[in-house]
């Protein structure tokens, strides 16, 4: 796929167009999202984010076009378990409910750049050393064993080295004052919980991007498209959390579902750098990728909503790849 730096700067801009009406007429004055306006902000979302695919179908073919679908549908099905990491970080802190938004809205942009940087990296890797695709795929077999060991565990924002050195080495209140990040106490200056909040949340940011990176460059090798897939799926991120937030515990099998992905992802990566080197070698067409990862997600919503019924007292939880875990208050 050839791309241009005019359509780089057109998409760049499309996307800073996103944020600045999200901060403009959404999140300006922090408030309590309701089901209806997170519905609303989902639809729009997800369809722009289908009727940029559509439009990519028309332009480069049916090929890109499902590589952006098969890349898009990887990081929303991560993005799933980013917002359970989310909503331990926002319960285990006490953040209140009208300063979720402005916290999200930080997280996703805050991880839009973190990807950007690790796809940059990552291209210019792949492009001058084709091993980076077994080591691609050695780092997604292992992130989906752990997970799938750690499956019923999840993680502990108070583990951070990051968060644990903020706590250590500055001064702060346990009480929010507003969006405030900073605030003076007799003369003091003092750190809000919203700082540790916003920093344990880059730091789950800066986790995920070492993720999901290699995951979509498992099913397109296109830069433009592993950027467009990330950023459409994580634009629609804070709807999805407002829509889902009742529902997320709900969803049972999600860590194992996705650990299957992404051993099967590192599976494809090693099989691609194979068939390069030795031509007999099948590799996994993105189709097939496709059609794989769409079939393991209805099996785990369906799976799950069979192990709620029976079971209604059955809780979901994001997974670990440490072993390191926050057993939620019950």
């Amino acid at each position: 796929m050839e791309t241009s730096a005019l359509l780089w700067t057109v998409t760049l801009l499309g996307i800073f167009g996103l944020i600045a009406l999200d901060f403009v007429f959404v999140s300006r004055k922090p408030h309590d999202v309701g089901f209806r306006e997170a519905l609303l902000w989902s639809i729009f979302y997800i369809g722009i984010a289908v009727a940029f695919g559509i439009a990519l179908i028309a332009w480069q073919g049916s090929e890109i076009g499902t590589e952006y679908f098969a890349a898009y549908l990887v990081e929303k099905s991560l993005s799933v378990d980013n917002l359970f990491v989310f909503i331990i970080i926002l319960t285990q802190f006490a953040v209140p409910t009208e300063l979720h938004q402005r916290v999200l809205l930080f997280g996703v942009v805050l991880a839009l750049v973190l990807r950007g940087v690790f796809i940059a990296l990552g291209a210019a890797a792949l492009e001058t050393f084709a091993f980076t695709f077994v080591i691609f795929g050695a780092i997604l077999i292992w992130t989906g064993v752990q997970l799938a060991r750690h499956r019923n565990e999840d993680p502990d924002p108070m583990d951070s080295l990051i968060v644990r050195t903020v706590r250590k080495r500055l001064p702060y209140t346990d009480k929010f004052a507003g969006t405030k990040l900073f605030i003076r106490e007799n003369g003091v200056r003092l750190a809000t919980p919203l700082l540790i909040v916003m920093i344990s949340i880059g730091a789950t940011d800066l986790l995920f991007a070492l993720d999901s990176i290699p995951a979509t460059f498992g099913v397109t090798q296109e830069p433009y498209l592993v950027f467009a897939a990330n950023a459409f799926a994580l634009m629609g991120l804070r709807a999805l959390y407002f829509l889902l937030k009742g529902l997320l515990d709900k969803l049972i099998y999600l860590s194992l579902g996705l650990a299957v992905i992404l051993m099967f992802i590192g599976v494809k990566l090693v099989l691609t750098w194979a068939s390069g080197v030795w031509p007999e070698v099948p590799h996994i067409s993105t189709n097939q990728s496709l059609i794989f990862i769409g079939t393991v997600l209805v099996i785990v919503a369906l799976g799950s909503w069979i192990k709620v019924r029976k079971d209604p007292t059955a809780v979901g939880h994001a997974g670990t790849v440490t072993g390191h875990h926050h057993h939620p208050e019950s």
